[in-house]
């Protein structure tokens, strides 16, 4: 073990100065001394978080060559000058790649054959890293767009279908309002058509002539999709629809076909579609299934036997959700009359997560024993007795995440992602007709990387209440079950949303110093199916802190690891996460580094005027009505929990224009545990003054960011030194 920073000699942090805000729901005041962190356009704020960064800066001045070596370790195992598998659509070869030295990817394509020959038309034109590719067309550099701007982030991308046109959305602040633009591929010019203020995602129609895209609302949610004419001022843009319900989000989609512009309005609980035949210029927005009857789907249109249907991903009578077949005069119907065919019936240990279709097959994405993985039926014979089982490529590791890269409408093949805790990243193309898999791509990872020296299993917890948790646990092959070893414990647990296999390049940085990573599927999440995630919301949230907190003591018990040497990590939701167990377990913890934490979650819900706050209902539910989740909220949000206890060295990190975490919670909630904590340790704040919610644009400077968290833990854990190799 080498020795940790010395902490002794650490300046003293900036005060915060108190202005007592009393904050009153139901009955309960609760005082709030450092609300007036919210003023963000105040030059006091400013100046005060520039303070906190200098302060954070001489504090972990100490961790500079560390955070440099971790930062020349991703750099060094990175293929720098790389691309991806080039992706067919229509006439073209679209692909992305980075050169050394340069932040930002670079977008490109080269012009497909058609010969008549399956193999030679569909096998990807072979394109190496560093040398030039004939006859390739740069559609976007990322990094002539970036030169000169604080910040760059793409928030959509996308070609005519006649591949004349390109339309983008870029960001300049972090704050994901993008602009959108146009450019001719002809010209390589611009269009002088320009939209400011655009949320993601953005498609043409089928003709070129239109543009849909999506605008927020003053709280940052999607409420509105419209259409732009090309050649037409932006004030004329038609609204298509427009939803005022403050607890729904709006988005849209082109079918897989084009022939309907599909769009969407949903929570966590319930959902609306509205789709409108792109092929006839009278044609009107049609209702699928009213979000009164309180059905989560999604719905994707086909056509069987000639009959013009939808497929519908759905919950109904299906808490892991189904796939039903439905001719659209169906929908014209009340829902109890309306006859659905089963095409994929409900299992309880089996998530439906939703589909894709091509002209011949229909593709599944589902969640089998907590792995993502896909599934292929043909589209002959669907919903009929004589429906064919579903086919699954077979990998051979029992922790891996498989998903649908691409799927083209016209296609024969479709193209498969498949990663693990221990494989890089690989791309498969998947021949329809066949079932042919064929290896396209792994990414490289240099400096000798041997997955044998690594181990990924998966452990299974018993949580307070019996539930059993599971762990994914990796480590070093060479370490031995002695407890002595660190660990660092990550989750999310929020919104269905599970944290799949997946191999990181950085995260070898923390194996090769002896810490073991492990990452808790606590409740919340989605990793065992619609149940999992229920009983870790609204009321049942505190199972999500528990079952971390419950994690942590069994990893110290397990005789792999030293109990005294433990960080966490989590971020947004699971920053939340990371705040609410630090309150309930402070002394299991060595360091804790919160990401863009959510720790003043109750303050944020109560006011449906801050960014997304509404939408949260579904998943927290609503303090402002409901006096008993008001009660529940206060006594779990890590803000109104601090205490006096000695609380473990902390980091919280956060984006001056984050837009989905405001800034102002982890400044408040950093300056109330400096206040109440009866400890020594560091507490710090990080503020990326031109970042987003991701921290800030450009792969260089996420590695960074990476190593300095990465860095700030492994300090605290006292695994600072790379750890040698066994001689073989």
């Amino acid at each position: 073990m080498t020795a940790e920073t010395d902490y002794d000699t650490a300046p003293t942090p900036p005060p915060t100065n108190k202005v007592p805000v009393e904050r009153t729901h139901h009955g309960d005041v609760f005082v709030d001394d450092y609300e007036w962190l919210r003023e963000k356009e105040s030059r006091g704020v400013v100046e005060h978080l520039t303070a906190e960064n200098a302060y954070t800066d001489a504090v972990t001045s100490g961790q500079e060559q560390l955070r440099q070596d971790i930062f020349d370790e991703i750099k060094n195992r990175t293929q720098e000058t790389d691309l991806s598998v080039p992706a067919r659509k229509k006439g073209w070869w679209y692909y992305s790649r980075t050169e050394e030295g340069k932040q930002y990817g670079i977008q490109c394509r080269v012009a497909a054959r058609d010969t008549g020959d399956l193999d030679a038309d569909w096998t990807p034109p072979e394109v190496l890293p560093g040398k030039p590719v004939l006859g390739e067309q740069i559609l976007l550099d990322g990094n002539a767009e970036a030169e000169g701007k604080p910040f760059f982030s793409l928030g959509g991308l996308a070609v005519s279908e006649d591949g004349m046109l390109l339309a983008y959305c870029e960001d300049n602040a972090g704050d994901e309002r993008f602009t959108l633009r146009v450019k001719d591929l002809a010209t390589d010019e611009l269009l002088p058509d320009e939209i400011p203020n655009v949320f993601y995602g953005v498609a043409f129609s089928p003709d070129g002539r239109r543009i849909f895209y999506t605008v927020v609302d003053d709280a940052w949610r999607p409420f509105q999709v419209r259409a732009h004419t090309l050649g037409t001022p932006v004030d004329n843009d038609a609204v298509l629809y427009q939803d005022d319900d403050v607890a729904m989000w709006t988005g849209f989609e082109l079918s897989a076909d084009r022939s309907q512009l599909l769009i969407s309005s949903g929570c966590s609980e319930y959902s609306e579609y509205h789709a409108l035949d792109l092929t006839d210029p009278g044609a009107v927005l049609r209702m699928l299934i009213s979000r009164d009857e309180h059905v989560l789907y999604e719905a994707e249109p086909v056509t069987i036997d000639g009959a013009p249907s939808y497929l519908l991903t759905h919950n109904r009578d299906a808490k892991n959700s189904m796939i039903s077949l439905v001719e659209a005069s169906e929908l014209a119907k009340p829902l109890a009359e309306q006859q659905w065919r089963t095409v994929v019936r409900h299992d309880d240990a089996v998530r439906v997560n939703g589909i894709a279709v091509t002209s011949t097959h229909l593709v599944l994405s589902i969640r089998k024993d907590t792995t993502d993985r896909v599934q292929v039926l043909p589209l002959a014979g669907l919903g009929t007795a004589g429906q064919p089982a579903p086919v699954e490529p077979a990998f051979d590791e029992q922790l891996f995440t498989s998903s649908l890269a691409n799927a083209e409408f016209e296609s024969p093949i479709i193209r498969l992602s498949y990663t693990s805790f221990l494989t890089p990243p690989r791309i498969y193309d998947y021949v329809l007709a066949t079932g042919a898999l064929a290896l396209r791509k792994e990414t490289e990872v240099r400096g000798n990387y041997d997955a044998g020296s690594y181990v990924a299993e998966r452990w299974w917890v018993p949580a307070a209440d019996g539930t059993s948790i599971p762990l994914s646990v990796i480590r070093r092959s060479d370490l031995a079950q002695d407890g002595t070893n660190p660990a660092l414990i990550y989750a999310y647990g929020s919104y269905e949303v599970s944290v799949d296999p997946g191999f990181s390049i950085a995260r070898l940085s923390l194996l090769d110093r002896g810490i073991i990573f492990v990452v808790a599927h606590v409740r919340g999440g989605g990793e065992m199916g619609r149940t999992w995630y229920e009983q870790g919301k609204k009321l049942h949230k505190k199972n999500t802190f528990t079952d971390f907190v419950d994690a942590t003591t069994y990893l110290a018990d397990s005789g792999w690891v030293d109990e005294r040497r433990i960080a966490a990590m989590g971020g947004s939701a699971g920053g939340l996460l990371m705040g609410a167990v630090t309150n309930l377990a402070p002394e299991k913890y060595r360091a804790v580094v919160a990401q863009v934490p959510f720790v003043d979650a109750l303050t944020t819900i109560l006011d449906p005027e801050l960014p997304l706050s509404a939408l949260e209902w579904e998943e927290w539910g609503n303090p402002i009505t409901e006096p008993d989740v008001y009660r529940y909220m206060k006594d779990y949000t890590p803000y109104e929990n601090i205490r006096a206890v000695e609380y473990p060295r902390i980091a919280a990190v956060t984006s001056f224009n984050d837009t989905r975490v405001l800034y102002v919670e982890p400044a408040k909630w950093v300056a109330a545990l400096r206040e109440k904590t009866t400890g020594a340790e560091p507490i710090v704040l990080k503020t990326e003054m031109d970042g987003g919610h991701g921290g800030a644009s450009g792969r260089y400077s996420r590695w960074k960011d990476v190593a300095w968290d990465y860095a700030f833990a492994a300090d605290a854990l006292g695994a600072t030194e790379v750890r040698p190799r066994p001689a073989t």
